[in-house]
């Protein structure tokens, strides 16, 4: 097996997500999903996985949402994906197309919609999911990847009709699911959009499933076939994979990544080396592992008020050990601007839902040793 950081992972070598997939497909029997993980975790290639292995009663369809910047936008590309499985039943969107006359006039043809559409953008939307729904008798499964980040670009009254479109979408249609994936959480989303007043709950018909990362043994057994198939010599290939997938807290992207450098590197895959080249990535300024995303996102989605709590929240708990509420608050407070405890647990409460830390008997510690590596790293 080769290393790919950062590439599509061919669904066969897609590894220890059996049991999950297992579950999802059982969770989407009943309902739509949010599928929720850390960056790098591999959700992408886990929707990825399910499309390609679908039952026959089962009709996936696929679509990356990230640079779709209105809602016409995410309309015509639904539009293009339903044409292109009813055009091979030589079918089309009926309903869609005859209600697109009507706005123009004339009869409409092709693929690309009119920017007559873009006030009737959720009448379209709902035209063109009963024609796929009425055109086949399969349970409809849209997997929408990097939903946040498409909701964030499309303003903030659009996301909110969206997102009650889709939800309306879901209810009038028993056979159609939805999976919503991405790489920031919708909580962020669903804040601002409070913030500028929304009142509905759009995702209360959906269940929300975490992506953890690999088992212990999935991570060995990922880091084992790597440091095989790349040919990368080591003393003890067992002892070095079951290092590898400690010291990387087994998310297999950076698994990935680390293989490749090793190979780059040459020499054995030692203790010594496989240490030394984590520390080097981590403290590489052109940062290919991409850890940066760890500090920007306080910058992104924390407001002015939270930020300065996160970001010393996180300082104090890099330095050390897990620690409870009381003894984490000492350690702020002495800071002019972290002094509100209620503010201190509702960025505690923020940073559980993005994955930096967890709570567990009633003490906080970085979810991820990894990233508290990185983040202790950035304060050294």
């Amino acid at each position: 097996m080769k290393a790919n950081p950062g590439g599509t992972i061919a669904p066969a070598e897609v590894m220890g997500r059996d049991k999950l997939i297992v579950d999802l497909w059982g969770i989407l029997e009943q309902q739509s999903v949010i599928l929720s993980a850390e960056r790098r975790m591999g959700k992408t290639s886990v929707i990825k996985k399910m499309q390609a292995e679908a039952t026959a009663d089962k009709l996936p369809i696929y679509r990356d949402l990230e640079g779709i910047k209105s809602p016409l936008g995410f309309v015509e590309k639904v539009f293009e994906d339903v044409e292109k499985y009813l055009t091979g039943l030589n079918r089309n969107a009926k309903k869609a197309r005859a209600f697109l006359t009507q706005l123009g006039g004339t009869e409409f043809s092709g693929v690309k919609l009119p920017s007559i559409a873009n006030t009737h953008w959720q009448d379209l939307l709902t035209q063109t999911i009963a024609d796929l729904v009425e055109n086949q008798d399969r349970t409809v499964i849209f997997f929408w990847d990097e939903m946040p980040y498409m909701l964030g670009n499309i303003g903030d009254k659009a996301a909110m009709d969206l997102l009650d479109t889709l939800r309306y979408i879901r209810q009038t249609y028993p056979a159609v699911r939805m999976v919503y994936t991405g790489s920031i959480g919708l909580h962020h989303v669903l804040n601002v959009l409070r913030k500028a007043g929304y009142t509905n709950d759009p995702i209360n018909d959906m269940y929300v499933q975490d992506v953890p990362p690999l088992s212990d043994k999935d991570a060995t057994n990922l880091a084992r076939k790597l440091l095989d198939g790349e040919n990368i010599a080591t003393p003890d290939i067992q002892g070095s994979a079951v290092l590898i997938a400690d010291e990387l807290s087994n998310i297999p992207f950076y698994i990935h990544h680390l293989i490749v450098k090793l190979k780059l590197r040459g020499g054995a895959a030692d203790k010594a080396g496989i240490e030394e080249v984590i520390a080097d990535c981590l403290d590489d300024p052109l940062n290919p592992w991409k850890m940066e995303h760890y500090r920007e996102r306080v910058d992104t989605y924390y407001d002015e008020k939270q930020r300065p709590y996160a970001l010393i929240l996180l300082d104090v708990l890099a330095a050390g050990d897990s620690l409870s509420f009381d003894e984490l608050f000492a350690g702020i407070k002495q800071e002019s601007e972290t002094q509100d405890k209620e503010m201190a647990r509702k960025v505690l409460r923020f940073m559980e839902q993005d994955y930096y830390i967890y709570k567990k008997d009633g003490r906080y510690q970085f979810r991820y040793p990894l990233i508290q590596k990185y983040w202790k790293s950035l304060r050294c």
